[in-house]
């Protein structure tokens, strides 16, 4: 289908958009996508904030046109185009723009016919045999917005007992996972935000807990150093920082200070990394496999780059925060 969009949009662009709008809301119904990712779709594709609002069964979805999912929540004005999801029913996807345009007219009309199958599936009848990780289930057990008995039945669904404890899990590129409280998430592949295990009806606050979570996690590698796993529950006052600071926000300073002289020197975020965590500079020169003279002078040399000391209680204090903040200001 991709390739069949490239052919027309070389004949004809407004074909060939049109047929790649066609193509990604397919593909949506093919993963099992859920009702964000519908509306992010239309977001992304339109340029324009998308939304869906669904008042009979309290859903409510706002998007912007990077992707983020934003809890602001204007009134709707009547100029902004949108398609009901439902014949006679006041479920519709809207875009929050005036411009007149007949690529838009398709994208709300693709996106509200896969958001009435996505509800259809999860949200107006019992599902069926459903996949234990369907994300569209994921997706309706962690929203604040959706009754407690839909919560319920997608929990069921999802193999999880109404009288359970289970966490929610955040990953890269906003997706989320729920499980039971006893299975380890150390088996999961890339960077992982756990949520605190909770009672089932209160996996949006895990699922909140494990997106801030995430943000603190790191790719493990000497270029992107720090922990591939941070479960919420340890992250402490640091949960403040997180509200503080995001990726539109400018680096602090001493973050600004750190990049420039970690772009100049590739041994410096992964040594300081390690050396703002381990209980000693001996364990860590173990840890980074350096003789102890060796990691000596690097903190010398880090120390006079970086202008302030490393050694005491405080300059590793503004050690820690300058390397978290890093991974809070970073783009996703």
């Amino acid at each position: 289908m991709q390739s069949l969009a490239e052919r027309v949009a070389a004949l004809d662009p407004d074909a060939g958009s049109a047929v790649g709008v066609i193509a990604y809301f397919d593909q949506l119904i093919e993963r099992r996508a859920g009702l964000e990712a519908v509306v992010r779709g239309a977001a992304v594709l339109s340029g324009a904030v998308a939304r869906l609002d669904d008042p009979d069964r309290r859903v409510r979805i706002r998007v912007t046109p990077d992707g983020r999912r934003t809890d602001d929540d204007p009134p709707v004005r009547p100029e902004w185009p949108s398609v009901p999801v439902f014949p006679g029913e006041a479920a519709a996807v809207r875009l929050e723009s005036t411009r007149k345009s007949v690529v838009h007219d398709l994208i709300l009309e693709r996106a509200a016919l896969v958001a009435g199958v996505v509800t259809v599936r999860v949200r107006g009848r019992a599902p069926v045999a459903a996949d234990p990780d369907d994300p569209a289930l994921t997706e309706t057990v962690v929203d604040p917005e959706a009754s407690e008995s839909t919560r319920l039945l997608a929990a069921e669904a999802l193999g999880l007992s109404a009288h359970a404890q289970a966490r929610a899990v955040a990953r890269v590129g906003g997706v989320m996972h729920v499980q039971s409280a006893e299975v380890p998430v150390s088996s999961l592949p890339g960077r992982i935000g756990v949520g605190p295990a909770v009672p089932v009806l209160e996996l949006p606050r895990s699922a909140t807990a494990a997106r801030t979570a995430l943000r603190f996690t790191a790719d493990g590698t000497a270029h992107d150093p720090g922990p591939r796993i941070v479960h919420a529950d340890e992250l402490g006052g640091l949960d403040i920082l997180a509200r503080a600071l995001d990726a539109d926000t400018p680096p602090p300073p001493d973050v600004a200070t750190l990049l420039r002289e970690a772009a100049e020197t590739p041994w410096l975020l992964q040594t300081l990394s390690v050396v703002s965590h381990a209980a000693s500079l001996r364990s860590a020169a173990g840890e980074l496999h350096l003789h102890h003279s060796t990691l000596q002078e690097r903190i010398s040399y880090a120390e006079r780059r970086l202008g302030w000391p490393l050694r005491t209680p405080a300059g590793r204090l503004r050690l820690q925060l300058a390397l978290a903040a890093r991974l809070l200001t970073r783009r996703p």
